[in-house]
């Protein structure tokens, strides 16, 4: 059977409206699992429904997480926010942590998973963090900067080195780790760019975007099919 991995939708307020990448759902199709996207809600008898009937959760980008979430006061340079995804999210994260469901977060979804475990984020790099450029121009399936992975981390078996290439479009980041993460790879300019949690089956974010590059990066794929293949466990 291919595994159900459940995706949190991505929200458009102006239009409200749920959508979702295509690049999220190919990928995952591509590994021969079954990509679902959830509906937005906080009911927590739905949502722990869907997260048992999915093998996997994929947490992807969106707006900014809401800094009262890792109490701070809003920055004049914090993007939009989207409380009922973040109070969605924080329900089937902790459901799946609970379960050792597999989860991979893109983007935000290391951002969110960061912060929801008790760690903090750079509200805009630019001005809290100036280094490297992290907002590339498209396309976004190349490689603008270098990251250095921890062979201590799951990471390290789906690259194969301790450096890799990756695309870069974002302008938060992870500041202070969640106490329960560890990091899995760091960028040049100093910047987590992956971090995992120990003692889970696979509890894994990535800051760059595999969605965009996962038909061109051989390792982007192989992270989606090392995803997939976690959530191939027989859960039921």
């Amino acid at each position: 059977m291919r595994p159900v991995i459940g995706i949190v939708p991505l929200y458009d307020e102006e239009k409200q409206s749920y959508w979702m990448l295509p690049g999220y759902m190919k990928a995952l199709e591509a590994c021969l699992s079954i990509p679902v996207m959830l509906p937005l809600t906080q009911d927590k008898t739905e949502l722990l429904y869907f997260i048992r009937q999915c093998d996997g959760l994929l947490l992807p980008g969106g707006q900014d997480v809401e800094p009262a979430l890792y109490g701070e006061a809003r920055s004049d340079l914090c993007g939009p926010t989207c409380p009922d995804r973040d109070a969605m999210e924080g329900l089937l994260l902790d459901a799946a942590i609970q379960l050792d469901k597999p989860v991979l977060g893109i983007c935000r979804g290391l951002q969110f998973l960061n912060t929801h475990t008790g760690g903090t984020l750079y509200q805009d790099l630019p001005s809290e963090h100036p280094g490297l450029s992290h907002r590339m121009a498209p396309p976004y399936d190349r490689a603008v900067h270098q990251v250095t992975i921890e062979r201590e981390s799951p990471l390290f078996e789906i690259v194969g080195d301790t450096g890799y290439g990756v695309n870069s479009c974002h302008h938060q980041a992870i500041r202070d780790l969640s106490p329960i993460l560890s990091a899995a790879a760091v960028s040049e300019d100093g910047l987590i760019e992956a971090a995992w949690m120990p003692g889970k089956h696979f509890i894994l974010g990535v800051q760059w975007h595999p969605e965009f590059s996962y038909q061109s990066d051989p390792v982007s794929m192989r992270l989606f099919e090392a995803f997939v293949k976690a959530a191939k466990y027989p859960w039921r």
